[in-house]
């Protein structure tokens, strides 16, 4: 994407978004705007990315989000979950240490808790 598309969509998104989810699709039917993100391969706190081996993702999540232009916009996240490959136990990441780690505002903060727990 040009930079001129990377600022529109980061405008459009929650603040923070971008720095863990990775925009794939948009589209637009009947019942308004879906935009689709997968979160990043990146590995999760305290583990090193030789130590995991990424697993797909969980069920995609619709989420809600606030209307652009008179349409409705549900956000389609798909969160990853890696194996450890120490002892095969399957991961994701800890949003409660990504919240308090990072510049992320309160309300993408609340908004990543809310879908995640």
């Amino acid at each position: 994407m040009s930079q001129v598309s990377d600022t529109l969509i980061s405008l459009l998104l929650p603040e923070g978004i971008l720095d863990y989810f990775e925009l794939t699709k948009v589209d637009k039917d009947a019942h308004g705007l879906n935009i689709y993100l997968e979160e990043k391969n990146i590995s999760p706190h305290g583990y090193q990315k030789h130590e995991l081996e990424s697993k797909g993702f969980y069920p995609e999540v619709g989420i809600q989000d606030f209307p652009i232009r008179g349409q409705k916009v549900a956000l389609c996240v798909k969160r990853r979950r890696w194996t450890v490959l120490a002892n095969g136990t399957i991961i994701s990441r800890d949003w409660d240490l990504v919240i308090q780690g990072t510049r992320m505002t309160t309300e993408f903060g609340l908004f990543l808790k809310g879908i995640f727990g």
